[in-house]
């Protein structure tokens, strides 16, 4: 059974369809990449699936149970960190916590629990304008996993960072995936970042949108460093190109 899964999905505004009859699935502990050009329904898509608005059409199941409109089942991170600069960072990592109605003592002390793994050990009492990028992000994403603690739809969330930065990022997340059997549906406009992150690629094209196609990366997770200069890696982009430029 698919941890998430979205069945005939479809969006309009203003007598406009966004998304016609999507459909798709995430099982556990797996990275799936929606790949698309800007305005193409991918955050329609995500709004959706986080319950945040309602489809005019089909339907969203978590585990089998239907949570179409639904919000607070499904966390979803914005391609900002969105981290409150009056707020310490486990403050703002508490903060879903506090919302579901912890008290503040323990919120703080279930996230700080989760500080290490995330390489945040020693920011507890730091404020957001203290950290770097890439340690903003982390607090991001260990703020979503609290959220929800087994599904993260993230946005984008490594646009922002520098090439190295995102490099280190993109590692240090997958390992942090695996420790804690997370299941990821990934937002991204870079084609080489969802091949070297990806179990599967579904490419979101045409207006309206529509998932015209499913691509499996068969390497393992993690890659190696010379993945991305590998004949495979070329291919997959070959094939990616030539379906967003059709």
């Amino acid at each position: 059974m698919a941890h998430l899964k979205a069945e005939g999905i479809t969006k309009s505004f203003d007598g406009r369809t966004i998304i016609k009859e999507v459909s798709l699935e995430l099982l556990e502990g797996e990275l799936v990449s929606l790949l698309g050009v800007s305005g193409g329904g991918k955050t329609t898509l995500f709004h959706i699936l986080a319950g945040i608005s309602l489809p005019d059409e089909g339907h969203v199941y978590l585990d089998g149970q239907d949570i179409t409109g639904k919000p607070g089942l499904v966390s979803y991170m914005l391609q900002k960190d969105l981290l409150l600069p009056y707020r310490t960072i486990v403050d703002n990592v508490a903060l879903p916590l506090i919302i579901k109605g912890m008290k503040k003592k323990e919120a703080r002390e279930k996230a700080g629990a989760y500080f290490e793994r995330f390489g945040l050990e020693g920011t507890e009492k730091q404020y957001p304008s203290q950290l770097s990028g890439g340690m903003r992000q982390r607090a991001a994403l260990l703020r979503t996993y609290l959220f929800s603690g087994s599904i993260a739809l993230l946005d984008e969330p490594f646009s922002a960072l520098d090439m190295l930065t995102k490099a280190r990022m993109h590692e240090w997340y997958l390992k942090v995936m695996e420790e804690i059997r997370l299941s990821t549906l990934f937002v991204t406009h870079d084609i080489d970042e969802a091949i070297l992150l990806s179990d599967r690629i579904c490419l979101l094209t045409g207006a309206p949108g529509k998932i015209t196609k499913e691509i499996i990366i068969k390497e393992p997770r993690p890659r190696g460093k010379d993945f991305s200069v590998s004949t495979e890696f070329m291919e997959y982009k070959r094939e990616i190109l030539k379906y967003l430029e059709g």
